[in-house]
This record gives structure tokens, C-alpha cells and sequence, in this order.
């Protein structure tokens, strides 16, 4: 059985800030075999993380059999610090391509399975620069900081009504 939570990290650590998912995914790695510090042992267990450059139409077979999946990307339009909402499947036609928005890809999981995917969230972390070869920008650094501190509050109340969010959220701590 697979674990009730899949978080994705989707993001490039040569393009700058696009770097973000994947650091917090790894921040989120660390905290989680510690135990969750504040919860104790055993948290692991319950998620199961996936680091990818980009969402494509095979990573519907991930979500298979989960209660939520949680994305996590860098974004430049992103209020600062950054924006966790409720993500809908999309009713736009599916382009197959080799990148798809999480979105698209709830749509793919739906016309695939021909069933209701798995309660879905978006935690995208405000970027500044983008470009091939540059490093984390200084408010992007910020940035990561604050997502870290709201997405393990998040995993920790992960079973309760806390994930039953219906409008947008921003740094509300």
C-alpha cells in the first residue's frame, strides 16, 4: 500500500530559483527521518517524496491510491512568500507533452483511471531569477525558510481539517 501523502518537488537547481521545490523537498526529506522532531517516530512512513524537473503523464500512476498529493514549485508571478491553494483537475484538453502543470496532470489521472483523484495541494515558493547557471536568489533563501516552517505545520496536521482548505492560503502563521 502506498504511503497517504505524496509530495512532489518539481523544479532544476541549474536555473536559480527554480531550485526551490527541490530544496524544500530535501529540507522536508531530513525533518521527516528525524521523526518530525515534534511529532516523533514513524512519520516517515506516511509519505513518500518524488524529485522531478518537470510532472509528466507517467507520474499519474504515482498518485494512484493516495488520500492528497502535495506539489511543490517555484513560480515568478508567486505573491511573496509564497501561495498554498486547492488544486482541481483541469477540464482543459491534456496537450501529451513532456511537461505538464499539476493540474494537467490531475486531469490525466482522471481520463487514465476514469475516477476522482486524490484531494490535491499547490505550495509554490516565490522565485526571482530563473536563468540557467545562476544561483538561489537572497528572497528566494527567505522564501524557502517560511514555506519550510508552513509545509511541515502542513504535514503535521496532515490527517486532520487542516488539508480541507477551499480558498488560497499565503504565509498565514
Amino acid at each position: 500500500m502506498p504511503a497517504a501523502t505524496l509530495i512532489f518537488a518539481i523544479g532544476n537547481e541549474s536555473r536559480g530559483d527554480d531550485a526551490l521545490g527541490p530544496l524544500l523537498l530535501r529540507e522536508l526529506a531530513s525533518w521527516l527521518k528525524d521523526g518530525g522532531r515534534e511529532k516523533g517516530e514513524g512519520l516517515l512512513e506516511q509519505f513518500e517524496l518524488i524529485e522531478e524537473f518537470q510532472l509528466q503523464i507517467e507520474h499519474a500512476m504515482d498518485i494512484k491510491d493516495r488520500k492528497r498529493v502535495f506539489f511543490i514549485d517555484a513560480g515568478m508571478d508567486t505573491p511573496s512568500p509564497f501561495h498554498f491553494y486547492r488544486l482541481q483537475a483541469s477540464d482543459q484538453p491534456v496537450l501529451y507533452s513532456h511537461a505538464l502543470s499539476p493540474a494537467a496532470l490531475l486531469n490525466v489521472y482522471v481520463q487514465f483511471y476514469k475516477e476522482s483523484p486524490p484531494d490535491a495541494y499547490v505550495l509554490c515558493i516565490k522565485g526571482e531569477t530563473f536563468e540557467l547557471g545562476e544561483l538561489l536568489s537572497g528572497n528566494a533563501c527567505e522564501n524557502l525558510a517560511l514555506a519550510l516552517t508552513f509545509a511541515k505545520q502542513c504535514l503535521l496536521e496532515a490527517e486532520s481539517s487542516a488539508w480541507n482548505i477551499t480558498s488560497s492560503r499565503r504565509n498565514n502563521l
